[in-house]
């Protein structure tokens, strides 16, 4: 158990390094292909995207709609395979800085992340 602990938090800290580098590549290579990710918008209860080129689609277009998006990580807690992080969004919006708090649920399975759900305060 110890083990499989710190490979879920060794691979959601990746995760969040290559997804603040914007990079899609390594975003999806810490993906599994059947990968699900559950945005939160719209609301009330986002959507759902299915398989690793859904995916990595998503993240293009997010990536290139939100050029200076990044994630804070508050707080990561690993359990087994499954991962919390509390996070603060960060962005320009209207020329504004913006932000948003939230968490994201995580599955790993072999040292991908086979889900992603999540959540947002508001």
């Amino acid at each position: 158990m110890q083990n499989d602990v710190k490979l879920t938090q060794s691979t959601i800290e990746n995760f969040n390094l290559a997804f603040n580098r914007h990079d899609v590549d390594a975003v999806m290579n810490l993906m599994t292909e059947d990968c699900i990710f559950e945005n939160t918008n719209p609301p009330p209860d986002g959507i759902r995207l299915e398989g690793a080129a859904v995916v990595r689609e998503f993240w293009e277009k997010f990536f290139t709609a939100n050029p200076d998006a990044h994630f804070e990580a508050e707080e990561i807690l690993a359990v087994g395979n499954r991962c919390v992080v509390r996070w603060i969004y960060h962005k320009t919006k209207e020329g504004n800085p913006w932000h948003l708090r939230g968490v994201d649920i995580f599955k790993v399975v072999d040292g991908k992340v086979a889900e992603k759900l999540a959540y947002v305060k508001g």
